[in-house]
C-alpha cells in the first residue's frame, strides 16, 4: 500500500491561501468607481435649467423697469409741489405786501386833509414854533410809512395822476401842461392815493398853424438864397 504525503493532492490547491481566509479574500478586487464622478444629467435637464435662468433674468428686468417707472412718476410728483408750493409763496408774499399798502392807503388817506393844511401854513409863512415841530414829525412818519408826494409846475399833464381843475391857453406851451399845482397828489409804491389837483394850460388853437407856415417859409427862403448865390459851397 502507498502512502499518502500531507501537502500533496486535495490540498495542494489551497496551499497558497492562508489558513483562516475565504476564498472571495483571495479573488481580486474589482475597482470601484469613484464617487467624484455622477451620473451624467440628461440633456433636457440641462435645457430647463437654462430656460428657468433666462425667465428669472427676464422677470427681474421687468421689477426694475417697473421700480424705474415708479420713480420717475414720484420724482415728477415732488417737482411739481415743489414748483406748487414756490408759487404759493410768492403769491402769499404778493398778498401781504398789497394787504400791507391798503392798510397804509386807507389810513393815510385820512392824514390827507391835514397835511394839506400844513403845506398851506407853510406858504403863508404861518408854519412856526411848536406847531412847525409838530408838522415836520407828522410829515417824517407818514414818509417813513411810504407816502411820496408828487406834482410839479411845467410838468406834462398826465390824466392817470393828475386831476384838471383849470383850464386855460397859452402861447408858450406846446403840449397840454400843469401849470399850477393846487393840491398836491400823493401814492404809495405804484398806488395812486389821491392824484394831483391841477391848472392845465394848452397851447392856443392857431400857435401851431402860425408856427407851422412861419417855418415853411423860412425855408422856403432859405432856399431861395441857395439858388441865387449858387449854393452853400459856391457861395
Amino acid at each position: 500500500m502507498t502512502e499518502e504525503t500531507p501537502g500533496f493532492g486535495e490540498n495542494a490547491d489551497k496551499s497558497d491561501v492562508p489558513s483562516g481566509a475565504t476564498s472571495d479574500d483571495a479573488a481580486p478586487k474589482a475597482a470601484k468607481p469613484s464617487s467624484e464622478e455622477g451620473p451624467a444629467a440628461p440633456a433636457g435637464d440641462t435645457e430647463s435649467k437654462t430656460s428657468a435662468q433666462d425667465s428669472g433674468v427676464t422677470g427681474l428686468t421687468a421689477q426694475l423697469d417697473q421700480v424705474r417707472t415708479a420713480l420717475n412718476e414720484r420724482t415728477a410728483d415732488l417737482q411739481r409741489l415743489q414748483a406748487e408750493y414756490q408759487n404759493y409763496r410768492r403769491r402769499v408774499e404778493r398778498d401781504k405786501v398789497a394787504v400791507k399798502e391798503i392798510a397804509s392807503a386807507n389810513l393815510l388817506s385820512e392824514l390827507l386833509p391835514t397835511l394839506d393844511d400844513i403845506g398851506r401854513a407853510r406858504e403863508h409863512g404861518e408854519l412856526v414854533g411848536g406847531f412847525k415841530s409838530v408838522a415836520e414829525s407828522l410829515e417824517t412818519v407818514v414818509a417813513k410809512l411810504g407816502l411820496q408826494q408828487f406834482g410839479k409846475e411845467g410838468e406834462p399833464f398826465d390824466p392817470t395822476i393828475h386831476e384838471a381843475l383849470m383850464h386855460s391857453y397859452a402861447p408858450d406851451v406846446t403840449e397840454t401842461t400843469c401849470v399850477a399845482i393846487l393840491q398836491p397828489g400823493y401814492r404809495i409804491g405804484e398806488r395812486t392815493i389821491r392824484p394831483a389837483r391841477v391848472a392845465v394850460a394848452e397851447p392856443q388853437p392857431g400857435a401851431q398853424t402860425v408856427k407851422g407856415e412861419e417855418s415853411e417859409g423860412s425855408a422856403a427862403a432859405e432856399k431861395a438864397d441857395e439858388k441865387e448865390t449858387g449854393g452853400p459851397d459856391e457861395g
